[in-house]
């Protein structure tokens, strides 16, 4: 089979050739320490591993009156081009600061300004300052906020250039400046995490009404997908999981906002895969209940989360494609490659039965030893079906 076949097969749960192995993301900065000068497709060359191309090309609503900003040059890993309107623009401000990275973002407005403040390093970026800071914020998202499409041309030339090469992956688009592909994690991201499971209890109201203005916007750009030549994209973030909520406000406050972009990504051709970055097990059925293609990232307890990979197999293995369950932060650093063959192959045992279950680090890695990373690929390699 072609790594795209490979993929499509366990995305459909049957059973492939062999089981498929790839990474979440290349992260920019693993490249730039261990393999500088390599490119992400050369990352997966290097090691024959199952390549996925992220795409999230987007284009403005010309109807509306939308353009897209006139001064951003270039867009950056996992970045899309900012999308504004004379009534919604976005100004960068460079913040002096000894230690990080700072940003200021402004969201010029009629109904007034919105700002926020964006630190980074050479790992990753974080939200300093939040920019929903008032309750009356809402009202001013609700009426001047951009809603970007899908620039299905776009994507449709990257897939037919890409073949069956890999998977061609995007995710459903998030706030502008920072935030997550499932609502409520982008309300997490816009409002901190902290004061939105704090307003959940106080004015779950204002929460809700906030959820559906978030869910609106999503909903546009989902249903501008039609016709775009993903193989799947994802929904969700770890603001969702076990480690962060309550089940109970998982099916209050995410799974009634998430499972109509599902329903609608659907409805365009669109495969789902539902991202968890944390605990899963205790809401292992109402992610699966909402019908996404697949599910990610099975997090172990040695990564700080709860997934049993064989009890999670057991309970909906029979429902999606499960993504995820390798332990890279024990397995891909400071132990020998027969240690991380027997991972892949404790992995495959668990999940792998009747197909269906893509071998995948859970969720991003910083830092890797090479030979640790060969070991898994080419263990993955002998896992045959």
């Amino acid at each position: 089979m072609t790594a795209k076949q490979r993929f499509l097969h366990a995305l459909e749960r049957k059973i492939p050739d062999r089981l498929p192995a790839t990474t979440h993301h290349v992260m920019p900065y693993f490249l730039n320490k261990r393999m500088p000068g390599t490119t992400i497709q050369g990352f997966f060359d290097t090691f024959n591993l199952d390549p996925i191309k992220w795409v999230i090309p987007v284009k403005p609503d010309t109807s509306k009156g939308e353009y897209g900003d006139p001064e951003q040059e270039s867009v950056g890993f996992l970045q899309m081009k900012r999308i504004f309107s004379d009534s919604w623009r976005i100004i960068l401000e460079e913040i002096p600061d000894n230690q990080y990275k700072t940003t200021r973002y402004t969201i010029k407005t009629p109904g007034g300004d919105l700002t926020c403040v964006i630190q980074g390093n050479d790992y990753t970026e974080w939200v300093k300052e939040p920019l929903i800071k008032q309750k009356k914020d809402l009202e001013i998202v609700a009426k001047y906020q951009t809603a970007p499409l899908c620039d299905t041309d776009e994507i449709n030339r990257e897939a037919d250039e890409y073949g069956e090469t890999g998977l061609i992956r995007g995710f459903i688009i998030p706030f502008d400046i920072f935030g997550q592909p499932g609502c409520w994690q982008d309300f997490c991201c816009i409002r901190g995490t902290q004061q939105a499971i704090m307003d959940a209890y106080d004015d779950p109201a204002w929460v809700k009404e906030f959820l559906q203005v978030i869910q609106k916007r999503k909903l546009i750009y989902i249903k501008s997908m039609a016709g775009a030549k993903y193989d799947v994209t994802e929904l969700g973030g770890g603001d969702a999981s076990t480690t962060v909520i309550s089940p109970k406000m998982f099916n209050e406050f995410v799974a009634p906002y998430d499972k109509p972009l599902i329903d609608a990504a659907r409805e365009a051709g669109v495969r789902i895969a539902y991202h968890t970055c944390g605990g899963m097990m205790p809401i292992l059925e109402d992610i699966a209940a909402m019908a996404p293609a697949a599910m990610e990232t099975f997090t172990p307890p040695g990564m700080g989360a709860d997934v049993d990979l064989a009890e999670a197999k057991k309970r909906i293995g029979s429902k999606v494609c499960m993504i995820g369950g390798f332990d890279q932060n024990r397995f891909f650093k400071g132990c020998t490659p027969e240690d991380t063959r027997k991972e892949v192959r404790r992995c495959f045992e668990a999940a792998g039965t009747d197909g269906g279950y893509i071998i995948c680090p859970s969720d991003h890695f910083f830092d890797a030893d090479l030979p640790l990373i060969e070991a898994f690929a080419d263990e993955a390699r002998k896992c045959i079906y």
